[in-house]
């Protein structure tokens, strides 16, 4: 038995409170000063760089909302909203709507207009952020194990280890949607999303070009990504899409509880 995420009680969090600290990520008033967001977790990306390590967290998608709001609760344009925070004070908010690259205004508006990937310090716009990691006991599977677990209804997760340049990274990450051979004894996860790292980043940077994508394997030393970028459907026009697949050498591991 080894440990592993128990992603199902496994959170990101974090706090506004606007007697503390100014507004700096809204783009409606909220109606109290106060508000503690959970968001579930779903995959922890560890990158390492000689003895230098940061870890990364991506919530669940969620929709942008009024909080405590008597009506309207869904403000328009509504975008979906995924939060990644660093475990080193940084976070990264990705809003996605109907088109690529828009944009709307802050709340106050004389903040501007708020990018569809907002990177900030967790400690300029919340009174706390964090990552509540919960782990329990897990057995690793092998190929055929992994299919007869898939038939047993057991909960099961994934950790994938790969090298890019001059990083090594572990994603670790639910195995959702999920096809199981009992005749062959293989298993291949179609699961996501994870996040993806822009290697050509310097260390510190690289929270801002985290990107999304679904990741499938049959095998314990290779997968394969399908990263979402944006496609233009029409002259000028763009929509987000999981799109571009990239094939890695890695060595997987899938867990059972």
């Amino acid at each position: 038995m080894t440990q592993a995420i128990d992603f199902a009680r496994s959170f990101l969090w974090w706090r506004i409170d606007t007697s503390k600290l100014p507004l700096g990520t809204v783009t409606l008033p909220p109606p109290y000063p106060t508000n503690n967001a959970r968001m579930p977790l779903d995959c922890l990306c560890t990158v390492r760089e000689g003895t230098r390590q940061r870890r990364f967290a991506l919530g669940d998608s969620c929709k942008t909302e009024a909080v405590g709001a008597e009506r309207d609760i869904w403000p328009q344009p509504n975008s979906d909203f995924i939060q990644v925070l660093s475990d080193d004070g940084e976070a990264i908010g990705i809003k996605t709507y109907e088109i690529a690259g828009k944009q709307i205004p802050f709340h106050p508006p004389e903040l501007g207009m708020q990018p569809e990937r907002q990177v900030v310090r967790t400690a300029d716009v919340y009174e706390f952020a964090r990552i509540d990691l919960t782990h329990a006991e897990a057995e690793s599977l092998d190929r055929a194990g992994s299919a007869q677990a898939v038939l047993d209804n057991r909960i099961m997760v994934a950790r994938t280890q790969y090298t890019d340049g001059p990083y090594e990274i572990t994603i670790e990450y639910p195995v959702k949607t999920v096809n199981a051979n009992d005749d062959e004894g293989f298993t291949q996860p179609d699961t996501g999303p994870v996040l993806v790292v822009d290697a050509s980043l310097p260390f510190g940077d690289l929270i801002q070009g985290m990107q999304l994508a679904y990741i499938a394997f049959h095998r314990d030393s290779w997968a394969e990504l399908l990263i979402r970028e944006p496609v233009e459907v029409s002259q000028g026009v763009s929509v987000y899409h999981f799109n571009r697949s990239r094939r890695i050498d890695a060595q997987n591991e899938l867990l059972a509880f």
